[in-house]
C-alpha cells in the first residue's frame, strides 16, 4: 500500500533513536526521547494552498528535522508515518 499526500503535506519516516548515550550507557525504551529526524517517504505536489501558491522544497530521501509536536501518525502495513505540512519541517539535514 502506498501513501500519497496531497496538498503541502509530506509523509515521514521517523529515524531510530540511539540505544546508547555517547558514554556508553545503554538507554531502555521507555528513557528515550522520539527524534526529531526523519527520512520523507512522499511528498504532496504542492500548488495553491489557502489561496497561496506552495512550491515543494524537499524530495523523497530527504532527511529532515520537523517540529516536535507537528503532524499527525498513522500506522499502515505495521510501519509508522508521520503525515505534516511542509511548513513543520524545520531543516533538510545535508
Amino acid at each position: 500500500m502506498r501513501i500519497r499526500p496531497l496538498g503541502d503535506r509530506v509523509v515521514i519516516k521517523r529515524l531510530e533513536a540511539e540505544e546508547t548515550t555517547k558514554s556508553g550507557i545503554v538507554l531502555p525504551n521507555t528513557a528515550k526521547e522520539k527524534p526529531q529526524e526523519a527520512e520523507v517517504v512522499a511528498v504532496g505536489p504542492g500548488g495553491i494552498v489557502n489561496e497561496k501558491e506552495v512550491k515543494m522544497e524537499v524530495k523523497v530521501g530527504d532527511k529532515v528535522l520537523f517540529s516536535k509536536y507537528s503532524g499527525t501518525e498513522v500506522k499502515l502495513d505495521g510501519e509508522d508515518f508521520i503525515i505534516l505540512k511542509q511548513d513543520d519541517i524545520l531543516a533538510i539535514v545535508e
